[in-house]
């Protein structure tokens, strides 16, 4: 007889051992379904949203809008204690046709903008990749503050040389 309550108590706890084997991997597997949801939306759509807000003058790849050449411009740098000078040629990529009349009217406004913007720079605010970024985004914002209709998508850098005289 005790040998028989010993075996019904071993398979109670094996039951009870099922259910809690069985509860675990439930468990695992919630928490491995959240990891990857959690991951997709951080990797996917986190920079999908994270792209929108940053950059939203940027056109979708495959959308090329109305390019309008701005010419090139040689600004002295404000480096004090050094002659330092920009030579820039810019390309403003406009929403639509409507845009580049608005840029031709008011063309004499957006050079003297950008000569403004540019001649501010020192050599050290201009001279990375991330400081060229700045830049572009800077002279986006202040030309679409100077147009009414529509708006610059993105502005092209089509040569960019400093130099020191």
């Amino acid at each position: 007889m005790a040998e028989e309550e010993k075996e019904a108590k071993e398979e109670k706890e094996q039951k009870k051992g099922g259910k809690k084997g069985l509860f675990i991997f439930v468990a695992l597997f919630i928490l491995l379904a959240a990891a990857g949801g959690g991951a997709y939306f951080f990797f996917f759509k986190g920079k999908q949203e994270e792209g929108g807000e940053k950059h939203k003058t940027e056109a979708k790849p495959t959308e090329i809008g109305v390019m309008f050449d701005l010419g090139t411009f040689i600004v002295n740098l404000a480096d004090p204690g050094v002659e330092m000078y920009a030579k820039v040629s810019i390309t403003l990529e406009l929403s639509d046709q409507e845009v580049s009349k608005e840029v031709e009217k008011r063309l004499p406004i957006i050079k003297d903008a950008v000569i403004d913007i540019l001649s501010s720079k020192t050599y050290g605010d201009i001279r990375t990749p991330e400081g060229k970024e700045k830049l572009r985004f800077e002279l986006i914002k202040r030309i679409n503050t100077i147009l009414v209709k529509g708006g610059v998508r993105n502005l092209y850098f089509t040569e960019f040389v400093v130099q020191s005289t």
